[in-house]
């Protein structure tokens, strides 16, 4: 596996930094969620034979396949924005402000809603996200997808009645392209990425990811086990990695773990970042099998809370994140077996490349008391791609898709 850092020093405690909601936000992202059907919270697997492998006290994975049915952790985030985004239009329209997501569910505005039409530019996770949160509140919706989103996860998309425009380019091309238009047409953005003029939707979607991370501290503790003294993330955009870090951040105080970033080598934008001490964009067509994660353009908010509160960046190969895919389905070591989807890994890649190597072993501070927490953000969301990597059917594997 192939390893570089961007180590930084700890930062010393302080008040997060302004850009991300705090607790009152995040509690009335909690409750709304609570009231979704079909809301239940991801299973937290134990690890224990690879930790004994590596050479750790204990890894934790927490498996987002299952999230209402979509495949992945974006169910929390783009259908909440979206709910939000309705709730204010509506109050707006309507001259009220009193209405709640019971309103959108029980479709009484449904001739309102559906004058609104919801935008943004996608990977595959988010879009379908934003899809499935626009046909179950009741509005239109258009999703960008750039050239190389599979045709498996297009269709997912189009699945939840949206109508799916694929565009030339990259990720970051598709993004620009989807804003273009809803400033044409009248659209309303509900992005996962941040920038300037935009950082109010993307809020609501660090939020409902926070759900996640909360979800992950009460079962560790209704677990009775300590606390994780390092969280690996992947990275995109970097909205997963600042909502988790945030929310453990604000929730933990000095307790909190330390926090490292890991990101396809291909498409290397917070690490880069991280070097320069300022956001800068990578180039390129981007091309990764850890499609979730080929972004070039950092998040400004994300930025805003990882600059401070990650202590390191770190990059990994398709390669070894495939291997990653591989092990997981294997149940090796007499662990669950798991489907993860290739973005899914790079955080337990990145950890296992660290491992390996002394020098990042050391400046992390991985030893045999380390106990780490990943967040496994997707299954497969595309199984044919899936059955390629692992060479069996995703319900094959046993844990679910």
């Amino acid at each position: 596996m192939d390893f570089q850092s961007g180590v930084r020093r700890r930062p010393a405690l302080r008040p997060r930094p302004a850009g991300g909601a705090g607790r009152a936000a995040y509690a009335l992202a909690q409750a709304e969620i609570a009231r979704w059907p079909g809301y239940a919270p991801t299973p937290l697997y134990a690890l224990d034979g690879l930790a004994r492998a590596a050479g750790v006290a204990g890894m934790l994975y927490k498996q987002e396949a299952g999230r209402f049915g979509l495949g992945s952790f974006k169910a929390l985030g783009g259908a909440y924005a979206v709910s939000r985004l309705l709730l204010r239009e509506l109050g707006s329209r309507l001259g009220r402000d009193d209405l709640t997501v019971d309103d959108l569910l029980s479709g009484e505005h449904r001739e309102h809603t559906q004058a609104i039409t919801v935008t943004c530019a996608t990977d595959g996770n988010h879009g379908r996200s934003v899809a499935w949160g626009a046909q179950r509140f009741g509005c239109r919706c258009v999703i960008y997808v750039h050239a190389t989103v599979s045709e498996g996860r297009k269709q997912a998309i189009e699945s939840y009645g949206a109508q799916v425009v694929r565009t030339a380019g990259n990720y970051d091309d598709s993004v620009r392209e989807a804003a273009a238009d809803a400033a044409r047409l009248g659209r309303f953005v509900v992005s996962d990425t941040s920038y300037p003029g935009y950082m109010d939707v993307p809020k609501d979607v660090m939020q409902g990811y926070a759900v996640m991370a909360d979800e992950a501290l009460s079962q560790i503790r209704a677990g009775g086990g300590p606390l994780p003294t390092h969280v690996f993330l992947q990275g995109g955009v970097g909205g997963l990695a600042a909502a988790v870090c945030a929310h453990f951040w604000e929730t933990l105080g000095p307790q909190r773990p330390r926090f490292i970033v890991v990101e396809p080598d291909r498409a290397a934008c917070l690490f880069e970042s991280a070097k320069a001490g300022r956001p800068v964009a990578v180039q390129g067509d981007l091309d990764t099998v850890m499609a979730g994660l080929a972004c070039g353009e950092v998040s400004l908010l994300a930025w805003e809370i990882l600059r401070p509160g990650a202590q390191a960046f770190l990059t990994v190969d398709d390669e070894a994140a495939l291997d990653t895919v591989r092990l997981l389905a294997s149940g090796r070591y007499g662990d669950t077996p798991l489907v993860a989807g290739e973005s899914a890994v790079a955080g337990l890649t990145g950890c296992l490349a660290a491992l390996a190597d002394d020098a990042a072993r050391q400046a992390l501070g991985l030893d045999g008391s380390s106990r780490v927490l990943f967040f496994g953000s997707e299954g497969a969301t595309d199984p044919g791609l899936y059955r390629r990597i692992v060479g069996r059917q995703p319900e094959e594997i046993g844990a679910p898709a």
